[in-house]
């Protein structure tokens, strides 16, 4: 009897994931820390002189920062960045998000302390101001932002930095932090709006 010899089926293999390459990167980028060192000593010696052109060019210089850094991360660079494919966007993320680890708290921090040093420096923050209702407004807007900056907007930073450390990073969840940045400094920038209006409002009476 002669022998039958049955192939066995072909079993389809998925192919295995792609894995994207990932740059190495600092979490926190060792050279720019005197630089942020350097700003801070600077602040606080305009604090301690208190004077006029000082705390004005930290407040506005710093102002202008943030409200700029918001706009764009959250209106130019979002939509960009949802469209770029994957190794680009792990790419762009691992040179942007570490710098503004530093940044964004950078200018914060300088544009609150120094403007509330100016406002006593002016007496805008004394009840007796004319416009006093107008600066507690920007109190309130600010400080809204200050909290979304520093308490979610950081976070979601630092998370997708020590996710893209670990050897196999998930990128549903690098996804999900990256559109939760994008979309905060998307609100904060928004909120600037408010405050360039009730600036430009107390500029001028």
């Amino acid at each position: 009897m002669a022998d039958i010899t049955v192939a066995a089926p072909s079993v389809a293999h998925a192919p295995p994931p792609a894995v994207h390459e990932r740059p190495d990167f600092q979490v926190v980028p060792l050279r720019g820390l005197p630089i942020v060192a350097a700003i801070f000593i600077a602040l606080i010696v305009a604090i301690a002189v208190n004077k006029l052109w000082a705390l004005e060019f930290f407040h506005v210089a710093g102002g202008a920062l943030w409200t700029s850094f918001d706009l764009f991360l959250g209106f130019v660079l979002g939509p960009i960045l949802g469209r770029l494919a994957i190794p680009a966007r792990i790419e762009l993320t691992t040179k942007l998000m570490p710098k503004m680890l530093l940044i964004m708290p950078t200018i914060v921090t300088v544009t609150l302390a120094a403007g509330w040093q100016l406002g006593r420096f002016l007496g805008t923050v004394d009840s007796s101001y004319a416009n006093h209702g107008w600066i507690v407004a920007s109190y309130i807007v600010v400080g809204v932002m200050a909290v979304i900056a520093l308490a979610v907007l950081e976070p979601a930073n630092v998370g997708v930095l020590i996710e893209l450390k670990k050897p196999r990073p998930d990128p549903a969840v690098i996804e999900r932090l990256m559109k939760r940045f994008i979309y905060t400094a998307g609100i904060t920038g928004a909120m600037q709006v408010a405050t360039l209006v009730i600036m430009t409002k107390v500029a001028t009476g």
